[in-house]
Order: structure tokens, then sequence, then C-alpha cells
């Protein structure tokens, strides 16, 4: 079977990231959504505790941390705050495992974007946007093409958004979710669908890998018991 290509439509600087964290795969980068800034108050983040991160995204419009204490939900997430000089404090990858940890914490402020999937019990401030953009002509070359696709999803947002860019595709492909909420999201065509067994990126890796280089992909997805949908 001719090895999958990986199609990533997460927000440029994050597809270049994923992509470089599985060099065995090939990848195209086919973005569905840019990031732009939002105006807001940056004097409110001045005094608040603390701030909530559920998106790496969210991390370059808080400034520079200092050292000042931040919750992140995520490793990937961690990983760019801690970068950004805050003291980081992981979460368990998604928003539903923060609540726990945000007992005490009521007045630290959560950075997210205009769109976001779980509003926490905590002030928060929209700082970015994510605005839709249609695939590339790489992209819908390969959608129409016959070498099978796998197609991360990464957010219940783009997973809707990618449902329609990809239907009436030629090529096999398989959807492998983060999470439940991504996979219901999508409405797309797929032979196999996955959801991976935490909401992180590792676990996405872990999935795309075994995938592209492990026992299914010498199995044609079009005969896998998961079938359409």
């Amino acid at each position: 079977m001719t090895a999958p290509l990986c199609l990533l439509t997460r927000p440029l600087a994050q597809s270049r990231a994923f992509a470089a964290e599985i060099p065995e795969v090939e990848c195209l980068i086919a973005p569905v959504l840019r990031i732009e800034g939002l105006p807001f108050d940056d004097a409110r983040l001045a005094t608040a505790p603390g701030l909530v991160f559920t998106s790496a995204n969210a991390v370059p419009f808080a400034g520079p941390g200092q050292g000042r204490r931040a919750l992140a939900v995520g490793p990937q997430t961690a990983a760019a705050a801690r970068a950004a000089g805050f003291a980081v404090e992981e979460g368990p990858g998604d928003a539903l495992g923060l609540l726990p940890l945000l007992d005490g914490r009521r007045d630290w402020l959560h950075l997210h974007g205009r769109h976001r999937a779980r509003v926490l019990p905590v002030e928060g401030i929209a700082v970015y946007d994510q605005v839709p953009q249609p695939l590339s002509d790489a992209a819908r070359a390969a959608l129409a093409a016959a070498r099978p696709l796998i197609l991360p999803l990464f957010s219940p947002r783009s997973a809707a958004l990618l449902s329609g860019s990809v239907e009436g595709a030629a090529a096999a492909i398989a959807a492998v979710a983060i999470s439940a909420r991504a996979d219901a999201a999508y409405r797309g065509p797929a032979s196999l669908r996955i959801v991976a067994d935490r909401p992180e990126g590792a676990a996405m890796r872990r999935a795309i890998l075994l995938l592209a280089l492990g026992e299914r992909s010498r199995t044609p997805w079009v005969e896998t018991e998961w079938g359409h949908r």
C-alpha cells in the first residue's frame, strides 16, 4: 500500500511544529484557520494573580511571563508558556480536566480565542480569533488523488470546517480526532475514524504513526471494520 500523506490543517505555526515532531511521516501543511489578535484591555492582565491558557495560541498575547504563574491545559500549551517565561502548572490535556485545578483560583484570568469549546469558571478575555480560510490548491489536489490521507482533527471547530472542505474527496481518508467532541463535529468522508486515547499532541502523534508506519498502514482503510460514516 502507498504510504499515506498527513494533511495538517492547524494554524501555520502549530502545523509546522507538529510536522517536525513526526519526521517519519510525509506531511502537507494547509491551514484552514489563521490566528489574528483582538483588541483587549492588557491592563487587566497585569492585575490578575495568574493566567489560564487552554491553547498555545493565546500565549504570545500575554506578553513576557517574567515568572508569573500560569495554568496550562496540557503539555504543548505548557511548553509554549514556559518558553515565554511563565511559571507553569500543567493540566491533564483538556479543559474539563482543568476544572478541579481552578479551585481557589477563581480570581485568575483565562486568555482564550473568540471561539472556545468550554467556558471556565474564571473571568475570560478573548485575545485572538481563528479566521477560516480555504484549503490550498495543493491540499485540494491531494484530496482528488489516489494516495490515502491521514486527516488529524485537533478541535471541534476545525473538524466542522473541514467537513465541507473535503466533501467528495477521491482519496481514502483516515480521520484522527484529538477528542470525542472533535470526532463528532467531523461530518466529512472517512474510511477509518480514530479518537486519540488522550486529548493531547503526544497521543495524536502515536495514533498517526501507527496509521502511517504500523500494521494498519498495510491494510486498505476502505476494507477496515470502521467503514464509512
